[in-house]
């Protein structure tokens, strides 16, 4: 089993199950290749409701104060229990996936347009978001994914996109409502052009005015309220965005504009420098990112085309060690290792258990998402509870294990022989497992 078996398993993997390096040997970055061939993570839960549909009840859910995520106390919670519902369909997912790279794609760009359960009306909507809006582009076109992530009720909620009046529109004109600009600032500086990227505050205000009218609509009664474009609230008249007018055509406006951004040189770099500090360092490599920005603007966004430069890095393949693992894909790498020995959490327990570990599932603290550079994140005490959770699992499932075969179908091809032998000497299997799970090697990717 090779190095680069190892990377291909972790690094762009979610951790091996028994097995997976040895069928990765041969070929990885072929493997890899064929794993993006794979179709999407399933964009439905059996038993849940649509985006649409949880987004008509929230008013409700609001009132009756059952929105609270972090809430372990009340069992009758139906929109926690939506959550944690999601949150351990999503793990369990993760722990199965034969395509991780897929998953891990899934992950990152979920991240990187963030709705988080820190807002309480987003709580029945996070994994809907994952599921609707993030899993069918992520080998797809920039500009669809875009798209649908910014159009989604999750976001349009997130935020607060549906207070968002144009003045000059008729609901403006009858009433005190005007432009919330957070959406608009958003797209540019975070899913789109960057900080940096060429854009400035008359912009923010641009694109804002090209949002108005995506909102909550009611089609004749309260039942049937649902998220979509209501040309009532839009604001009126050509923009101009980021140096380009943006002609006046109702939610065409949005499609044209987002459509602009997607192509932006600036958008290039932007998402280029996040791939490239995912895959490659915390420090991403100029050379790196230029050769993926290309890559995009050449392809016209082909997010798949991108991955696939991206696997073709040799940067991404020189230390194998480069990356920590956050505490979702380290919790999901250890169930994977013991072949889902791990997976049976419920949901609750597993929630509790990354909340501990400073990220609780869909819990971002800001738009942002969570860093990508393991000092943004990683300190001593979020070490010990990581090593604690080793422990804990390793007692668990200690007493059904082959330690030899765990270490050879984990750690095994980038461990010096004295850490072998003395990971092959702990005194007893669960004390060995807990030992491969603290270790760096385990911890990092």
């Amino acid at each position: 089993m090779s190095r680069e078996a190892f990377i291909a398993a972790n690094r762009f993997g979610l951790g091996p199950r028994p097995g997976e390096l040895s069928a990765l040997s041969g070929d990885p970055r072929g493997a890899l290749f064929e794993q993006l061939k794979s179709g999407p993570v399933p964009t439905d839960l059996p038993g849940t409701a649509g985006a649409l549909d949880v987004a008509g009840s929230r008013k409700a859910m609001m009132a009756e104060g059952k929105m609270d995520a972090n809430d372990d106390g009340r069992p009758d919670n139906p929109v926690r229990e939506l959550y944690l519902r999601e949150v351990t369909a999503r793990f369990d997912r993760c722990v199965a996936s034969t395509a991780p790279l897929h998953d891990r794609l899934v992950l990152f760009w979920s991240n990187h347009f963030t709705v988080s359960v820190a807002r309480s009306g987003v709580v029945p909507l996070a994994g809907v978001f994952e599921r609707e809006a993030i899993a069918p582009h992520v080998t797809g076109r920039f500009e669809d994914l875009l798209t649908a992530a910014t159009l989604h009720p999750a976001m349009l909620t997130y935020l607060d996109q549906y207070r968002s009046v144009g003045p000059n529109s008729k609901v403006g004109q009858r009433k005190d409502a005007g432009l919330n600009e957070n959406l608009g600032r958003e797209v540019l500086e975070l899913h789109t052009l960057g900080a940096g990227g060429g854009y400035g505050q008359g912009d923010v205000i641009a694109l804002a005015r090209i949002l108005t009218g995506w909102s909550v609509v009611t089609g004749g009664g309260d039942t049937s309220k649902r998220f979509g474009f209501d040309p009532n609230r839009h604001e009126p008249g050509d923009k101009t965005l980021v140096g380009t007018r943006i002609r006046e055509g109702g939610e065409q406006e949005t499609r044209d504009a987002l459509a602009m951004l997607a192509r932006h040189p600036s958008t290039a770099k932007h998402l280029a420098t996040k791939l490239v500090r995912h895959f490659v360092a915390d420090d991403p490599p100029a050379a790196a990112v230029d050769a993926i920005a290309a890559v995009y603007l050449k392809s016209d966004g082909d997010l798949g085309a991108v991955t696939r430069a991206v696997i073709g890095l040799d940067a991404a393949w020189a230390d194998p060690l480069a990356k920590m693992k956050t505490p979702w894909e380290l919790t999901v790498a250890m169930a994977r290792a013991l072949g889902g020995e791990a997976a049976a959490i419920d949901g609750p327990l597993l929630f509790r258990r990354l909340r501990g570990l400073g990220q609780a599932p869909f819990g971002a603290p800001s738009p942002a998402g969570w860093p990508d550079r393991s000092t943004d994140w990683l300190g001593p005490d979020a070490l010990m509870r990581r090593i604690d959770l080793g422990a804990d699992i390793a007692n668990k499932a200690g007493a059904r294990l082959d330690l030899a075969a765990l270490l050879d179908g984990t750690i095994a091809p980038v461990l010096t022989p004295a850490k072998t032998q003395f990971i092959k000497g702990a005194g007893d299997r669960a004390s060995g497992i807990a030992m491969i799970f603290a270790s760096p090697e385990f911890q990092q990717r």
